[in-house]
């Protein structure tokens, strides 16, 4: 290998894996403040997030990677030609592409380690990132007292308050216990309570202040009597017991997500496919059975007489093909039919309409595992002749150029697949379009970057409108 492939490949390296962890964290944040309401002030072990974080790192390592790769190679290709390493390198005979092959083989690499990671580790990560979230926002705490809601997801209690302070001290507090009364709820108010915890961490207790109880009783002889029996005690301090492992968290069986599209691989989402295929077509086939058993006209006669019976053409009024007798009769039987094929249609079509996106949902699935890992192909031939032309390097110009481009390549291919999946292109065009709208410009980057073309140089458009417009 030659001493100048060396040194582009070391450029190269650094930038990218700084740009990749800054990327991974950024979007990693991004999660947490998607999630931030299910994931403070519910008590979690420090472990249990820390697993959460663990696995959508994860699972966003493919949306980090293309954005990196983007990145390093405008960083460096930038910092090779403000440090006039790249007019060096030209001037030995090298061109811009020999320049880029070396570099082309470390992206190839990237985008063979991107597909099999998206095979084999994505959709694992995808099935334990799915189950997690799925614990955790399940998850019922009595930490989730709001004020001056009502709240049911303790067991057997209904809790509102009119105000909470950050010390876990209430205010106007009013609870409703059904625990143990037959269906007559004992309601306590309080002016002031306060939530504890206990130190094993299985209870929770309520301490309440100057407050009031109400408890309604039925009568002695068990049946009902109109004058029932209320109790109203009044108290200075009580506190109630709550048992946390009845609402807590509980880990979820990960493989009841197991069907979902995401996380399976290319093999097991190709058998998905064709399942789902099988089943659209065994839907079909016996929708048009049943169809056609309504339209069916039914010809006793045939095949037991001799007798030839011109045919009765029928016009455009049927009914008056239709003797009088029968007029009403034929109206009846028409009208049930049609009654029995809109039901039968309105029963068919949304399992068909659910059916479909599915189908449409795994070709977009199986082919955004190759999209995403050609994407760094993509972007690297972006960004290398964007470094090449505006010949800045560092975390200033080059990002802002990077994450332009990078906007423009995630909206068109996020307005493209919303479209596939409405069925209004196909899914494999739909999750290609970016790559083929951005190729050309790829190409037409990297034939100017060769060409030493000014193409971002401010001072070639001064000269040119000046030449125009003939001001001197």
């Amino acid at each position: 290998m030659k001493k100048i492939h060396l040194l582009l490949i070391k450029s190269f390296i650094n930038p990218f894996i700084a740009t990749f962890f800054v990327v991974m964290f950024i979007l990693l944040m991004f999660f947490l403040f998607k999630y931030v309401d299910d994931l403070i002030g519910k008590g979690f072990e420090w472990y249990t997030i820390l697993e959460l974080m663990y696995y959508q790192s994860l699972v966003q390592i493919s949306m980090a990677l293309p954005l990196s790769v983007l990145l390093s190679s405008i960083m460096t290709f930038g910092t090779l030609g403000e440090n006039y390493e790249l007019v060096a390198i030209k001037s030995a005979g090298i061109s811009l592409q020999k320049a880029m092959r070396p570099l082309f083989v470390v992206i190839l690499s990237l985008t063979v380690a991107s597909l099999l990671f998206s095979n084999y580790i994505l959709p694992k990560a995808n099935l334990k990132l799915g189950s997690a979230l799925f614990d955790v926002t399940k998850t019922k705490l009595a930490f989730l007292i709001k004020p001056g809601v009502f709240n049911n997801s303790i067991p057997n209690y209904s809790i509102r308050v009119d105000s909470k302070d950050n010390t876990d001290k209430l205010y106007g507090l009013i609870i409703y216990d059904h625990k143990g009364t037959n269906g007559i709820p004992k309601i306590i108010m309080a002016k002031e309570g306060e939530m504890l915890k206990t130190d094993d961490g299985k209870f929770l207790i309520i301490k309440l202040k100057d407050g009031i109880q109400y408890e309604e009783q039925s009568g002695k002889a068990g049946s009902y009597n109109p004058r029932q029996i209320l109790n109203r005690t009044r108290f200075n301090a009580t506190e109630i017991r709550l048992d946390l492992s009845t609402f807590g968290m509980s880990k979820t069986d990960p493989k009841a997500f197991g069907t979902s599209t995401q996380v399976l691989n290319l093999k097991g989402i190709s058998r998905k496919q064709d399942s789902l295929i099988k089943k659209m077509d065994t839907i079909n086939r016996f929708t048009k059975i049943s169809m056609a058993a309504n339209y069916k006209q039914n010809d006793v006669a045939r095949g037991y007489t001799k007798i030839k019976v011109k045919p009765i053409v029928v016009g455009t009024d049927i009914l008056k093909n239709i003797p009088k007798d029968y007029r009403m009769q034929t109206l009846q039987n028409a009208t049930a039919t049609l009654t029995n094929v809109s039901q039968y249609l309105e029963n068919r079509v949304p399992a068909h309409t659910n059916l479909e996106g599915e189908i449409i949902f795994t070709s977009v699935e199986y082919q955004r595992k190759f999209t995403l890992a050609a994407s760094c192909i993509l972007l690297f031939f972006i960004g290398a002749p964007l470094g090449a032309i505006i010949r800045k390097g560092g975390m200033g110009l080059p990002v802002v150029i990077a994450v332009v481009f990078f906007l423009i390549y995630h909206i068109i291919t996020t307005v493209a697949e919303k479209s596939a999946r409405d069925g209004s292109l196909n899914p494999v065009f739909g999750m290609w379009l970016a790559f083929i709208i951005l190729s050309p410009l790829a190409a037409f980057l990297t034939y100017k970057a060769t060409a030493d073309s000014a193409l971002f140089d401010l001072n070639y458009y001064k000269q040119f409108f000046i030449k125009l417009l003939k001001i001197k």
